[in-house]
Order: C-alpha cells, then sequence, then structure tokens
C-alpha cells in the first residue's frame, strides 16, 4: 500500500513538514495550497527537495468552488484552475483534488454540473493534469460519492475521475458496499480519517476533531476493504484536520501517522480476510471469490494476543522511604533488592511493585514503567517496533531476564514479559534478602494502572495501545473535577485482565501546583478486612466527606452497619445490575498514590460516580499543603 499524508495534518513550515513525512517513512505527500503559498521555496525548489527525500507529490488540494456557476463565474473558474495546472507542472505534480461547490453554486442541474467538468477535464488534460472530484459531506448540491461519481461517469474524460475521502463518507453514514462498484481506473485518489462520534454540524466536526485511523471510531478497515476490492491501487493519504495535532511535534506526529496507517493496512487486511470467510461458506463460486488476490496488496504485522495480565508496575523515586512506608501499610512485603540493580521487589500475592531508585536523583516518586504478560515477548516486540515504537532497553547481566521494552508516547516504559500459566515471574529469583519472617499475605493482583496523559498525545496514546497491545478503547468519560472536566480513556483486554486508564487531564497554568496524579490498582479479595490492617499499621486513607456517606444511603439505601463501616473506613462504593465496587484511596506520594478495590459479582467498572469526590479531596489536599 502506497502511504502518503497531507501537509494540513501537521504543525510547522512546509520544508519541516516534508522532512518529518520523510523521516516516519511516507512514500508521498498532498500539498495543501496555503502551505505552499506561505512558502519561501519555489515550486522548482519543494520538488528538487521532494526528491532528495524520496517524496512523491501525489496530490495538490484543494480546488474549491468550482461547479453550478453561472458562465461568467465558470470562465474566472477555468482561468483560476490553468494557472494551478500550470503551477502544478513547475511542481512536477500531475493530481489536483477539486471539491464538490459549497459558497457558489446557484444551479442545481446535474447536466450543468457535468457539462462544466468536462470543461475542466478537457482544459486538465490540455496540461497533463488528472481532477479527482470529491463529494464534501457539506457540500451544497453534491455531498455524496456515489453522486460525485455518477458525475464523472456521465462526463467519460479520461482527466476526470473521483476522490473517496473516508470522513466525508462515514460522517454522513453512507453505505461503503457501493465503492466496489466504482470503476478502480476512475478512483484517482483515497483520503483516510477517523473521528469520534460527536452530535454536531459535519463542517466543524471535520475541521477540528478529525483523528488518524485507530484513534476514533469509525469503521475504516470495512472502507478500505471495499476500497481494495474495487481493485484501487493508487496512494492511501491520510487528511486530518486536528487542532491539536497543529501544535504538536512535527516530527512526532508524523510518526504518530505513519503508525496510524500501518494499522489501517492490517486492519484491512483482517477484515477482507474475515468477509472472504463469510463468502466461502456460501458455496463453491463464492470460495473462489473468496480466495481472490486484490491489485493493492496489504502488508500484516506479526500477531499477537491481548496481554494476559500485568506483570508488574514500577515506580521511580530518589527518596523510597515514603513509598516503602506506603507500601508496608497497604500489606505488601519486602522481597528485597535485586542482585545488580538498585531496586527493590514488594509483592503482595500476585501483585508486584518494584522501586527504582537508578538515575533517580531529585525525581519525586512517579509511576515509570509497565511490565504485561504476552505468549511471546520477541514477537510481540517486533510488532510494536514495526508499529515505530521506541525501544526501551535495560542493561542485564548473563544470567539475568532480558525484557523486550518500548516506550509509550507519555514515555512510560513498557515491558513485554514472558507470562505463566501461574501467574509467576522468574525474573524475581534476581531478588533476595526480603522479609525474615514475611506476613501470610493475601490474593491480590493489579487491577488497573491510571495514566495522565500530554494533551498533545492523548490520540496518540489511544493509538499506542490499541495497535501495539491489542487493547480495546471503551467508550470514554469526562469526569468533573476542581480543575476542569478529565478525560478519561479506558484500554482493556477482552477478558479484563489487562485495564489501563488514559486519563486526559485539565491544562494546568503554568505557576500552578500539579493537581493532578496517576495511580496503581490492587484487587482483594476482602477489602474490608485490607482497609482494617491497614489502618492497624497506620496508612493514611484519603479522606472522603460525610456529605459523600448521606449521597451514597440516599442513592442505594443501604443496610446501617454497611454505611457505617464505610464511613468507618472512608471506602468508598458503587453497584450496577451486574454487582457491587469497593474501593479506597491512600495519600499521594510525588505523582502517585495506590487504589485498593473488590470487585463483587460481574461489577466490571471503576467507581465512576466516585471520581469527582476523589478529586475533589486530592485537589483540597494538594492546597492545603
Amino acid at each position: 500500500m502506497r502511504t502518503g499524508i497531507a501537509t494540513v495534518c501537521l504543525s510547522g513550515t512546509l520544508k519541516e513538514k516534508m522532512q518529518a513525512c520523510a523521516i516516519a517513512g511516507f512514500d508521498g505527500i498532498e500539498i495543501f495550497e496555503q502551505d505552499l503559498v506561505t512558502s519561501p521555496l519555489s515550486p522548482e525548489d519543494i520538488r528538487k527537495m521532494a526528491a532528495d527525500l524520496g517524496l512523491g507529490l501525489d496530490l495538490y488540494q484543494p480546488f474549491r468552488d468550482f461547479d453550478g456557476v453561472t458562465p461568467d463565474l465558470l470562465k474566472a473558474n477555468l482561468k483560476r484552475a490553468e494557472a494551478k495546472f500550470k503551477l502544478m507542472a513547475r511542481l512536477g505534480m500531475d493530481t489536483i483534488l477539486v471539491c464538490s461547490n459549497v459558497a457558489t453554486a446557484t444551479i442545481d442541474d446535474d447536466q450543468l454540473r457535468a457539462e462544466q467538468l468536462a470543461l475542466l477535464a478537457a482544459l486538465a488534460g490540455d496540461h497533463g493534469v488528472k481532477v479527482a472530484y470529491e463529494a464534501l459531506a457539506w457540500g451544497k448540491h453534491v455531498n455524496d460519492y456515489e453522486h460525485a461519481y455518477r458525475l464523472v461517469e456521465a462526463v467519460d474524460h479520461p482527466n476526470l475521475g473521483t476522490c473517496l475521502d473516508s470522513f466525508h463518507i462515514l460522517s454522513r453514514d453512507w453505505d461503503t458496499a457501493p465503492i466496489e462498484d466504482i470503476n478502480a481506473d476512475k478512483i484517482f485518489f483515497v483520503q483516510v480519517a477517523d473521528a469520534p462520534k460527536l452530535s454536531m454540524d459535519v463542517l466543524s466536526w471535520s475541521r477540528h476533531y478529525r483523528v488518524f485511523p485507530g484513534e476514533g471510531q469509525f469503521e475504516l478497515a470495512k472502507f478500505m476493504g471495499h476500497v481494495v476490492r474495487a481493485g484501487y491501487t493508487g496512494p492511501v493519504s491520510l487528511e486530518v484536520f486536528n487542532d491539536v495535532f497543529r501544535q504538536s511535534d512535527v516530527e512526532r506526529t508524523a510518526v504518530d501517522a505513519m503508525r496510524s496507517l500501518i494499522w489501517l493496512e492490517e486492519q484491512s487486511a483482517k477484515w477482507l480476510a474475515s468477509t472472504s470467510a463469510e463468502t466461502a461458506e456460501a458455496g463453491s463460486e463464492q470460495k473462489a471469490a473468496g480466495r481472490r488476490r486484490y491489485p493493492m496488496e496489504l502488508a500484516t504485522l506479526p500477531k499477537v494476543n491481548e496481554p494476559a495480565g500485568f506483570n508488574f508496575a514500577e515506580v521511580k523515586a530518589d527518596d523510597t522511604a515514603q513509598l516503602e512506608k506506603l507500601l508496608g501499610q497497604l500489606g505488601f512485603e519486602f522481597d528485597g533488592r535485586h542482585r545488580t540493580k538498585d531496586v527493590q521487589l514488594w509483592t503482595m500475592g500476585q501483585a508486584r511493585v518494584i522501586i527504582n531508585e537508578q538515575a533517580a536523583l531529585h525525581t519525586e516518586p512517579a509511576i515509570a514503567a509497565l511490565g504485561f504478560d504476552v505468549d511471546s515477548p520477541v514477537i510481540a516486540s517486533a510488532r510494536a517496533q514495526q508499529l515505530k515504537a521506541p525501544v526501551v532497553s535495560r542493561k542485564v547481566q548473563a544470567d539475568e531476564e532480558v525484557f523486550q521494552g518500548i516506550s509509550a508516547p507519555d514515555s512510560t516504559e513498557i515491558f513485554l514479559c514472558q507470562g505463566s500459566p501461574d501467574g509467576t515471574a522468574a525474573w524475581t529469583q534476581e531478588f533476595g534478602e526480603g522479609l525474615e519472617h514475611p506476613r501470610a499475605a493475601q490474593t491480590a493482583v493489579i487491577d488497573h494502572v491510571n495514566l495522565a496523559q500530554p494533551w498533545q498525545h492523548f490520540d496518540e496514546a489511544v493509538l499506542f495501545y490499541t495497535s501495539a497491545l491489542a487493547l480495546e478503547p471503551q467508550p470514554f468519560a469526562e469526569v468533573p473535577s476542581p480543575s476542569g472536566l478529565v478525560r478519561s480513556q479506558v484500554m482493556q483486554a477482552s477478558n479484563g485482565a489487562v485495564r489501563l486508564v488514559l486519563n486526559l487531564a485539565p491544562v494546568q497554568q503554568a505557576s500552578a501546583p500539579k493537581t493532578y496524579q496517576e495511580h496503581i490498582a490492587f484487587a482483594v479479595d476482602d477489602l474490608v478486612a485490607t482497609a482494617r490492617s491497614a489502618r492497624e499499621r497506620g496508612l493514611e486513607f484519603l479522606q472522603i466527606p460525610a456529605n459523600y456517606y448521606e449521597d451514597l444511603d440516599a442513592r442505594f439505601d443501604l443496610e446501617p452497619g454497611f454505611l457505617a463501616t464505610l464511613k468507618e473506613l472512608n471506602l468508598l462504593y458503587d453497584r450496577d445490575a451486574n454487582g457491587e465496587f469497593l474501593h479506597f484511596y491512600t495519600a499521594t506520594v510525588g505523582s502517585v498514590f495506590f487504589e485498593m478495590v473488590e470487585r463483587r459479582g460481574n461489577y466490571d467498572g471503576y467507581g465512576a460516580p466516585n471520581a469527582p469526590v476523589r478529586h475533589a479531596v486530592q485537589y483540597d489536599s494538594l492546597h492545603r499543603a
């Protein structure tokens, strides 16, 4: 699959954008007209630079408001088009995007539109240019890709074809199956973009909220599957208008964009394979068709299963005394120091926490790394690297376990570990001289980890965990806090064994103290007993207001003794049709706090109604301090 990206997707100058696209590995680019107009580079300079970088110049865009106009305006439009065709010759480009008219169309007549597009096609032919006609979702008279293609068919000129843009098609919920009926020779260009499902006017949705494939909710694999079946062989190019992307580091955004196309290519191949298998069941004639190879070859990645669970969580700190005290109060056992590294291991059942003191000078406690159990760490790492994930390596001795590591968008180090049927980890044997008489530890596992994401990398993180770790994004939620709304996106394994909560925290004032923290949650069998034991060891709980318990009683009509226990121990509670959820929080150390949870029945949430309480108490505690 030939990959491309429109320069409008990225921040910076045209020169910076082109360099970033080359570094990310794109085959070609679309030049957005404004980027050219504002560039000090001549068209000849841009042409040479593209050649030096190994980038094709695949599309010049956009040419707006051409069709459905009066004769005087048509004349002016043709003059404007010829100027662009001459410019394209200097750039060495042969395809231009022409959008259906939005602003100046005064005549709703398909025959007139076809006649005018025929004049444009003839002029383009004289200059060796192909015109890709696109139906904008908000086009005044043409807003449907099938309508646009009917006009292309009516004109029947070799220099006029159509452009299929996933946003314009999927935002209007148009059926994508008819794409397969389009003559492949008439599909001149394909643009892809994802987007969250929003209730707003399509133009504003398009101009501000598009995202790269895998970061939204559109069925892009299905869209691309139909495009492939149609026989298209040209570029598949990203056209994403997004306010955040255009403020972010250009090279990093380009890499994220390239990752999205690699992921889309794989997902499209999977969709084609699955639908071909369904077709094959219908009979021998269809079975042969189901095995058909298409002109566009779609590459796939090493196949991996979703993680089977958390292997460990790591917190880095210079001064570890508070962390050690907190873990001990929760009931974790100290299993000693590593024999060659300045790190500690603390465990409770199968919940493992590493305290890392290496290269941590002046570092406040913070979550630094997560380990996940996977079937094959080497294969999983190879997949992540093909998805442009930076490699993380750690020095090991000859007789120590080698972890396969990659870096997440927020710089959290992700280690892919060899899972075991009984949930143990072989690397723990590298630690020693722990407690001489360890406590009888109760059963516990890491239930979920909550990570705060930088605003400019939130969508990138969603795609990273989807593509590299096979976690599925759940519907996002917005939680109020004293600092503003916190957007929460859960990434989860299908069986719930891995739950990763990505939070987009409110933007902080430069001079304000950090009011949003991250945490690790541990699931236990008996939270009340855990809380009582922790209290006996002197644990400082997050203090929950009495008003919360009055509201809790009003909502759930709890048994008085149970409600009194919740209040006594600062426990929070939630219930739904599937079960119950009890949890409590510790005080914060650095930017980290811990949560203990108990899931009863088939409760699958996170106590979302209690999140505003936690945010408010933490905010108040921070400002009192």
